[in-house]
């Protein structure tokens, strides 16, 4: 069975480049955020909410970077559609929905219930 997956790793370095440009966007953000808090609570409770959320959303960013070039990698490997813990092949359909996931649906589900 031929196994190119040229199309996929493309795709998967355009998420790279977007998730890139959102990272930067957020760590400017995060940045400004350094700025005097408002005088009134209120203010300043809305500045720290969105000061989480940003935090939240830069963490996010950098663990699908992570994974994301961890998938490139193991299409240059060619060991792309296999399971990282159990090394069974991971089902195409899942790979299509989330291209840069590591383990099949049986692995993953385990790992969420630890």
């Amino acid at each position: 069975m031929d196994k190119n997956y040229d199309d996929v790793r493309q795709n998967l370095i355009s998420m790279l480049e977007e998730l890139d440009e959102r990272l930067t966007t957020i760590t400017q953000d995060v940045r400004h955020a350094d700025e005097n808090l408002e005088k009134d609570s209120e203010e300043q409770a809305t500045q720290n909410e969105n000061n989480e959320v940003q935090d939240y959303l830069g963490n996010s960013a950098r663990v699908e970077i992570a994974a994301i070039k961890q998938a490139i990698a193991r299409i240059d490997n060619g060991d792309y559609d296999i399971c990282q813990t159990c090394g069974e092949v991971i089902n195409p359909e899942r790979l299509k929905v989330v291209p840069y996931v590591a383990q099949c649906i049986k692995c993953a589900s385990l790992a969420e219930k630890v």
